[in-house]
């Protein structure tokens, strides 16, 4: 992605530190925060300094990187075994992260060179991240004509993969075939990822955009105003079902009822070959001061949070739902759009990330 002119990842390594883009800061403030250990980088996945399934990913394989270079040579064995450990305890539902955790832990231990192989393997997942990522926009910006209007649902952009995203890439390319369209992000409260995240990055892109309530998709599909709505994921089951975003769920209800295309795009690294359906998925549940407090900028320029609730009042905040499989339209990957059925899933795991 470009920032004030500047191509950035939204994560990478440099040295043995794991460089973010502070999520938290956006879009008030841009900043890059380095996380010089694994303890580091966890917390940063923790506190959603780095969120979104793919950056998620490619933050966990980085920092498994750095439970190598960092295990002692006595403890080797038992220092990478807690490192990795800490790092899945950080978020459960995000597939990546435990793709990413596996695949770094296996090339590193079958290499004479565990350290070694262990960031040269982190550096090829974030790469192939950011490629899956690119191919995701050429296959779905087919599907945005001219003067359409796309909805979107928390953000799966450059901020939540490595580069490019996946429910946005198709946007950004079609932007950059020349199409005109509009979108229409919904906050996705409690975090605000569309009024905050994605609308920030399609101010970036110069894309035209309208920030609009969560609650108010279904009206907007009534009236004829969306003609498709992309989402991302952050795990897929083997029956199609999928986890995203709290939220999704609704929308896709909504979008079902009145005809409207249910995208889901995501790369083949989200999909959970463990896991049968979505009732396997495990849901997060954060803290209930996300949805009791707000965080924004004052006029004076401060950065300032409020409570915008009942004092006293407890709240409940699951950060994901699942849609099920005959909702979606299509599943927008690396290697194409698939219905989301058991035979199309087995077919692209088959293909492999």
């Amino acid at each position: 992605m470009h920032v004030n002119g500047r191509a950035y990842r939204t994560v990478w390594l440099a040295g043995n530190s794991v460089c973010l883009i502070d999520q938290n800061r956006l879009p008030f403030e841009f900043r890059i925060l380095e996380c010089p250990t694994c303890r580091d980088t966890c917390a940063a996945i923790r506190t959603m300094v780095v969120r979104g399934a793919g950056a998620i990913g490619a933050a966990a394989g980085f920092a498994m990187a750095q439970g190598f270079l960092e295990a002692s040579e006595d403890r080797f064995e038992a220092d990478v075994a807690a490192a990795r450990a800490a790092i899945e305890a950080t978020r459960p539902t995000a597939q990546n992260l435990f793709f990413a955790t596996a695949r770094v832990h296996a090339a590193a231990l079958a290499a004479a060179d565990p350290r070694t192989a262990a960031v040269a393997e982190a550096r090829r997942l974030a790469d192939l991240d950011a490629e899956c990522s690119r191919r995701i926009g050429e296959h779905g910006a087919a599907l945005i004509h001219e003067g359409a209007g796309v909805a979107t649902h928390c953000n799966a952009g450059s901020l939540a993969f490595v580069d490019h995203g996946t429910a946005l890439a198709p946007l950004y390319a079609a932007h950059a075939a020349g199409r005109r369209f509009r979108v229409y992000v919904d906050e996705t409260r409690p975090r605000g990822q569309g009024a905050r995240l994605t609308a920030w990055e399609l101010t970036q892109a110069g894309i035209d955009h309208l920030i609009v309530p969560d609650n108010a998709m279904a009206a907007l599909m009534s009236d004829g105003l969306i003609d498709l709505m992309i989402v991302g994921a952050d795990r897929i089951a083997c029956s199609g079902d999928v986890a995203n975003k709290i939220g999704t769920l609704e929308k896709a209800l909504v979008a079902h009822a009145l005809g409207v295309p249910f995208y889901v795009a995501a790369p083949v690294a989200t999909i959970d070959p463990t896991c049968p359906d979505g009732h396997a998925i495990p849901i997060e549940t954060r803290p209930g001061e996300e949805v009791l407090y707000q965080t924004g900028r004052t006029p004076d320029g401060r950065i300032e949070t409020v409570l915008v609730a009942n004092p006293g009042s407890p709240a409940l905040n699951p950060a994901f739902d699942v849609t099920p499989a005959r909702l979606l339209r299509g599943l927008i990957t690396e290697h194409g759009i698939f219905p989301a059925t058991p035979e199309a899933i087995a077919a692209l795991l088959a293909r492999g990330a």
